[in-house]
Order: structure tokens, then sequence, then C-alpha cells
């Protein structure tokens, strides 16, 4: 098949990946011909499969068109996918009417873009582009692939940290390649499917979601059985102190140390200060008889989950932005690392842990030196297009108001921070927040007021984000929070007074049930899930 017919039997279509591998129950020709057949049966227009002898079983079986490929272990003992001509020739006379090429860069140190070219020319069949990057895509478009494929996403080293599917990458390749991109590689769901499609493929392979009931029954397997006797380090880093310490899967605190956080001082500063952080925990760990499985760290900033990098953080943390967070302490511990936005993790913990157990539409505000926010929607941390989704402490209440560290003027932080209570009050009559609040305990009557106004501004925020999002809880964490239920109640009510709809709404506002360490057992949290990921 040519380019043209190719698009014509899979635009808009699915394409079935039928492949085992050795030690398969299903490694067989026959068994991959019985996978194609029902993949037709159930409405693919295509399959994907490895070496002529599968090939030649599924055309029988189906008649349906094959992309061919030949997987081969190098000398290097990595596979790479069709290495030479002679082994895409053999696929296109066992009947492939495509042949897909590892078109990475590893595959380009191999002669793809070379090889792509004279599979045209040569055997005269369309040719597709396995990539991970936009870079790859551009060259192999460039030396004649008629299609690429996101085959590669997540599975080469520059792509290592990916894991999970990517539509945005998706529309990222249609924007940059002149020709038709099929979406392919960790799509696990029809949703995911939908969402390729959306992006702008012009088709989906999805494979071991389909035709790998060994895998399939892992996941399940996975999530049905009793969580292992295991431990994890977790480090809450904080603009003024980082919190840490070993947590069991129970949620139980084995462990725990604070120490300064050296915030002014740069980015290598407070990554040497991580990794100081999670060497003490593994070996605490060690000590306590087993090893840390998973590392998870809660940050002040925004930070991408996949790469681990900091996105974006305030001057309050000078050079933060753009810290290689994940990677370095990775080479230091030698464990997986995921970073998480503080508040974001949060968010995870009292999921796990506390107050938002079983819920799953809910707000978490984190109350003390800044205002941090992450949003839970229909059980989904809302994460969005830049990472930055949760900002919540940056949501305007006051036209031109005061200042913000973020640089705009009016936000919520700079209305319910601890220094913005203590402003409340009369000027220099409290020393820090925490006296502000015992004053109040104590039946302070100018406490009380500036507490008043400050829940008035909380409460401010709290409605407009109620009357977005529509959740179920909002839980107030952070310095700000702990001991003063007098604050929550303040919140409470005002929030109630404000909210539209309120006579149908359940929404209800409390304290983090997590307490002092909530920072530290929701990076935990973010651990236990990486180690879980890791023993799957």
């Amino acid at each position: 098949m040519n380019s043209a017919q190719w698009m014509e039997a899979i635009r808009g279509r699915l394409i079935v990946s039928c492949q085992a591998s050795t030690g398969d129950a299903f490694y067989s020709p026959e068994s991959m011909a019985l996978f194609a057949a029902a993949a037709k049966a159930g409405g693919a227009a295509a399959i994907r499969a490895n070496g002529p002898r599968d090939i030649a079983a599924i055309v029988r079986a189906t008649a349906l068109p094959v992309i061919g490929i030949q997987k081969r272990t190098m000398d290097d003992g990595q596979v790479l996918i069709t290495p030479t001509l002679e082994e895409a020739r053999a696929l296109v006379e066992a009947g492939a009417a495509a042949v897909a090429l590892d078109c990475t860069a590893r595959g380009q140190r191999h002669g793809a873009l070379e090889r792509v070219r004279r599979i045209r020319e040569e055997l005269g069949v369309a040719v597709c582009a396995d990539i991970a990057t936009e870079t790859e895509a551009l060259a192999a478009a460039e030396c004649g692939a008629d299609f690429v494929l996101s085959t590669m996403r997540g599975y080469t080293d520059e792509t290592a940290r990916i894991r999970r599917f990517q539509p945005e990458f998706i529309a990222r390749l249609v924007a940059a390649v002149r020709v038709p991109v099929i979406a392919e590689g960790m799509i696990g769901t029809p949703e995911e499917a939908r969402a390729a499609m959306e992006a702008g493929a012009c088709a989906v392979v999805v494979g071991t979601a389909i035709t790998r009931p060994h895998e399939i029954t892992r996941l399940f397997a996975r999530a049905v059985r009793p969580p292992e006797a295991c431990v994890v380090a977790a480090i809450d880093l904080g603009a003024t102190n980082t919190k840490y310490g070993v947590v069991d899967q129970a949620g139980r605190m084995l462990w725990s140390a604070v120490e300064a956080t050296p915030s002014k001082e740069g980015a290598e500063a407070l990554l040497n200060h991580l990794a100081h952080c999670a060497g003490r925990c593994a070996a605490e760990a060690k000590r306590l008889g087993n090893a840390a499985a998973a590392i998870g760290i809660a940050a002040a900033g925004w930070a991408e989950r996949e790469s681990g990098r900091v996105v974006w953080a305030t001057e309050g943390m000078p050079g933060w932005s753009g810290a290689q967070v994940a990677r370095v302490v990775e080479e230091a511990s030698g464990v997986p690392v995921v970073v998480e936005n503080d508040a974001r993790a949060l968010a995870e913990g009292e999921r796990r842990f506390g107050a938002a157990k079983g819920v799953r539409d809910f707000l978490c505000l984190t109350l003390g030196t800044g205002v941090g926010g992450a949003a839970v929607v229909q059980g989904k941390l809302l994460g969005g297009a830049s990472a930055l989704g949760g900002a919540l402490g940056h949501l305007p209440v006051e036209p031109d108001g005061e200042p913000c560290a973020c640089g705009a003027r009016g936000c919520l932080e700079a209305y319910a921070n601890a220094a913005a209570l203590l402003r409340y009050a009369a000027p220099a009559r409290f020393g820090s927040a925490q006296e502000l609040i015992e004053a109040v305990q104590a039946g302070d009557d100018g406490a009380k007021r500036a507490l008043q106004t400050y829940a008035v501004y909380l409460a401010r925020g709290i409605a407009a984000l109620v009357n977005v999002f529509d959740p179920e809880l909002v839980v107030l964490g952070g310095g700000l929070v702990q001991g003063n239920a007098e604050l929550v109640a303040e919140a409470s009510r005002e929030t109630d007074r404000r909210i539209f709809a309120r006579e149908v709404r359940r929404v209800r506002v409390v304290a983090s049930s997590l307490g002092y360490e909530a920072g530290v057992l929701g990076a935990a949290a973010l651990a236990l899930d990486a180690a879980r990921e890791g023993a799957g």
C-alpha cells in the first residue's frame, strides 16, 4: 500500500498491536492471528505485528492491512525496531502493507533515516517512523516517512520520565510535521484514544490494553492486593522550613526531622539540601530495618510531576524555577523520586490518609507564608496544560489591591497569608501569626477582629472557587490552621454567606486532619504510589 491508500484505510480508525514476547502464553503465530481476528470483529481497521511469521498468519486470518515491524536486540543490549533493509523486505514479503522502524536519536545512529528512503523506493510500501520527540519526527518526515508515530515516547533516555499518554504531545506533533500523525504508546483507555483523535491524530494504535492479558491482569491484581510492607522517604520543602521523615504504607510517621530551608541561596544549595534530607531518610529507614522504596518531595513552587522539574517559583526562592529536582535526587539516592507542588501533594495526602478519604470533588488550601491550592475534580488532581493548575492562591479577590509575591496585585495570597493576618491587627501589636492566634484563644478583642477580617478575605476566595468547582469539601491546611478552630469556623460561616445556590450545595469547610506533618504525609502518598508502580 502506498501512503494515500494507507490513509484511506486507517483515517479515524483503530489499529490494534498484536504482539507477544518470548515466554508469553500467547507467543505463537496462531495466537496472534486469533487476537487479530478478534480485533477485526471489534472494529479494528489494521493490525501492527512483529515478524514475518506472525504477519503472514494475521494476513491469512483477517485480510486486514498490517504495519510490520521486526524487533531485534542490538549489541548494546537494547531492542531496535526494524534495524535493516533486509528485515523490512522480509516483512513486506510476508504480507505487511507498511513498515515501521525506530527513528529516535538512537535509531538514527543505526541508519534509520537512510533506511526510510530505501524502504519507500525499493519496497514500495508506506513507511511509519516511530519517534519520541518533535525533533525526531521532523527529521523522519524530512527523509520521506509517510507517517510519524508517538510509539517511543517514554521509552528513550530523553523521555524516560514520561509515564502517561500525552495528548498535548500529539497536538504539538500535528502542528510541527507535514505528514499524518498516528498516536501510539501508553494509550490505556477509550478516553485516552478519543483524546488522541481530538488532538489531531489520524489514527490510534492500542496494544497492551487490548492484547496483553497478563498485563491487564497485573493492573487489576496490583489494584486489589494489600500494600506490601514498605517504607518511603517524604520531604516537605517549604520556604521557611523543611520537614521530612520515614513513613510506612499506613501513613505512620516512623521517624521525622525538621531543618531550616536555604531558600535564598539558589538552586544548587536547595538541591544539595534535598539530597541531604533524602540521605538522612535513607539512613533512618535502614536503621529501622527496611530500605526506602521511593522518595516523595512536596516542594514550594509548581513542579511537573512527569519530569520532576520545577516549572515556576516566585523570587522568594531565587533560581528555583527550572531546577531538575527529581533527576538530581534520584542520582544521589538511587531510588525513584516524585516531585509535586506542596499544596497538590497535600491533596494527595488528604485523600489517602486524611479528611478527603472517599471524596471525589474537593479543594485544598494551605495557609502560611503563602497560600497554596489544589483542586481534585471527579477523583483527578487538576494539573493543567503547563503544570500550573490549582494556583488557587492567585485568584484575584481585590482589584488592584495589595502586591503579591507572584508580581500581580490583589491575589488571595496577599490577603490570606501570615503577613496579612498580622496586618489586620494594630501595627506591630503581635510579633508573629502564632502569637496573634494565641491571643484570639485568650479572648483578645483586637486579635479576634483581625481574625474576622482575615476570614472575610479568605471566604471571598473560597466562595469563588466553590462556585467554579462545586466541591463537596474544602480542606484548610498550613501553619495558620493548626490549633486555630476559630479561623476554620469563621471561614466556614463567611463562605456559606457568599456561595451561589447555597441551599442545594453540600460543601463543608474543614481543617486538615493530618496536622503538623500534613506536607510530609502528602509527599509520602506520592512516594507510595511511585513505589507501587515500580513494584508492579
